[in-house]
């Protein structure tokens, strides 16, 4: 028992030393490491002259107020900081050893916010519904707080053209510092890279786990919190599976850079792997068919670029596999089905003109190099792309709140969540509950936007009349409830043509137009819908190279 107290000492005088090494603690656990470790020391009436000695030393720079609201993570909560000690001691020893002192844990935290201090905003994502609220939002009147995996918005609807080279990735993004400057210069407001695990409605609090950060955070996971007066779930979507065998494991979705990142490099990947010695024709042919599943807007525009590419730049560099190049497009029904039908059918045959192959047909099974079809058809592929819309995720689904028909976050007409005071959802994760009598909109950018700008103006107006704390909205006049009216809808189908379909629905008459001019007209809005001027420019300038030198074809990773 003596040698066992002996390395608890040997220990303890060893975590301290590492606790009191990392200069984020704060006062409290500080004060508490101290104690626990000078109860060890007694026990065995040995270091306690060392540990007030260090004590001595280090108190003056680590008893300070933390700053900017945060709570800091005491080292009891790091694995890291023990860890030296765990491995030097037995089983048995370690258990002796955690008897002796147990303090309660604490997760660092953004506290509340403090009488006199502005109302603090937390906006969980980065997609058109988050970036248009945190672009709109009166810094004047609120703090903000992004919490968000990546830091930038995607411009989705140019997506797709980055797959192919003909846009560079750059263009398409925007970072959310650039759309709203007080995350990163006001001393109130953070923009955290993180995915929100939690809410605790009642506490007015978020919690949240950092992005990976390869080992450079005390642990890991790194977990926290962060209160709200007002918060706004925006954490968008994800893509429909229909829990499919084998889509999550071998397809890839188009829903952020990533994505289109990925396609590029196994689309010119397999255009050079094909070219090497020995393949048979059949092997190449596999190789090279690239197959879309998923006929709406996505899928078709993906689909129309991708001719683009084989027909101008394919044919050109990669002259001695052209011929086994073939693109596939399987939709269940209609491609395009919100659209117009004299537009459907201009889809159509410009798509079959021009080398896909539109399959109808359900997808029953996906496997490595092949996909199966209701029907018994087996469709082998060397690159599979799914487009097939999108549905609710996981952590939505988790959320104990109320919802929609489809299963999103349940709002009312002022984008409120009942039964959860001062929250609010928007864009392609929340829809109205069925008792507001309204449908719930579909998942696109223009509905997200103007959600964004809606919810912005009314908390501006909520500011305006109580300040804008936890817990005063259900006295404030919200005002008018909010209004989505569509102006219309277009699409790229490539060969620099397009549709543009400017109905307010799919069963009202108004303006539809497939061609050059509507080519004209889909690039010229969004050019202008583009949220910066230098991505404008970039965009401009990516259109013009390509138009002159070709798209890139350059593999990079």
């Amino acid at each position: 028992m003596a040698a066992v107290w002996s390395r608890i000492g040997r220990g303890a005088q060893l975590s301290l030393s590492l606790s009191l090494s990392r200069t984020f603690y704060d006062g409290a656990s500080a004060a508490s490491t101290l104690r626990s470790a000078a109860a060890l020391s007694r026990a065995r009436g040995q270091h306690a002259s060392s540990l007030h000695s260090l004590a001595g030393r280090s108190a003056g720079h680590l008893l300070q107020p933390p700053s900017r609201g945060i709570v800091t993570t005491p080292a009891r909560l790091h694995p890291a900081s023990s860890a030296a000690v765990v491995a030097e001691l037995s089983d048995a020893e370690a258990r002796e050893s955690e008897a002796v002192a147990a303090p309660p844990r604490q997760m660092p935290s953004l506290g509340p916010t403090r009488p006199g201090e502005k109302p603090r905003v937390v906006v969980l994502g980065t997609g058109w519904a988050a970036c248009r609220l945190l672009k709109d939002v009166d810094t004047r009147a609120y703090d903000v707080v992004c919490v968000s995996p990546r830091n930038h918005m995607v411009f989705t609807p140019l997506l797709a053209s980055t797959c192919v080279g003909t846009l560079e990735f750059r263009s398409v993004v925007e970072p959310v510092s650039r759309i709203q400057s007080a995350l990163a210069t006001r001393p109130g407001s953070y923009f955290f890279l993180a995915s929100c695990t939690g809410v605790d409605t009642k506490a007015h609090e978020v919690y949240c786990e950092a992005a990976s950060s390869d080992g450079q955070l005390p642990c890991h996971p790194y977990r926290f919190k962060v209160a709200y007066d007002k918060l706004v779930i925006a954490s968008g979507a994800e893509p429909l599976t229909f829990n499919i065998k084998g889509v999550q494991e071998h397809a890839i979705f188009l829903r952020e850079v990533s994505h289109a990142q990925e396609i590029r490099r196994k689309l010119l990947a397999n255009l050079m792997l094909a070219e090497n010695p020995g393949l048979s024709a059949e092997e190449k042919e596999r190789l090279l068919h690239c197959v879309v599943v998923g006929g709406g807007p996505t899928g078709v525009e993906f689909s129309g670029e991708l001719s683009d590419f084989i027909t101008r730049d394919v044919r050109q560099r990669y002259a001695h596999v052209k011929d086994y190049v073939k693109i596939t497009l399987i939709e269940a029904n209609e491609i395009l089905s919100s659209f117009d039908i004299g537009l459907r059918q201009y889809a159509t045959n410009h798509l079959s003109k021009y080398g896909v192959n539109l399959v109808r047909g359900i997808v029953k099974e996906v496997k490595a190099t092949e996909i199966t079809l209701s029907d018994g058809t087996r469709v082998p592929y060397g690159l599979l792309v799914w487009s097939t819309g999108v549905g609710p995720s996981e952590f939505v689904r988790s959320l104990h709140l109320p919802k929609s028909p489809g299963g999103r976050v349940g709002v009312d007409e002022w984008l409120r969540v009942p039964t959860a005071p001062d929250v609010f959802a928007l864009g392609d994760c929340a829809g109205f509950l069925e008792g507001t009598g309204k449908p719930v909109l579909p998942a696109l950018a223009q509905v997200a936007e103007r959600e964004g700008r809606y919810l912005a103006r009314l908390l501006g107006r909520i500011a305006a009349q109580n300040g804008g704390k936890a817990h005063c909205a259900g006295k404030a006049d919200l005002g008018e409830p909010f209004v989505y009216k569509h102006i219309g809808s277009m699409a790229s189908v490539g060969r620099y043509k397009a549709l543009v379909d400017l109905r307010e629905n799919k069963d009202a008459k108004g303006v539809s137009m497939a061609g050059f001019l509507s080519w004209l007209m889909w690039r010229s809005a969004y050019l202008t819908r583009v949220v910066s001027w230098r991505n404008r420019f970039y965009v401009a300038v990516n259109w013009g190279t390509t138009l002159v030198f070709g798209r890139d074809n350059t593999r990079i990773g």
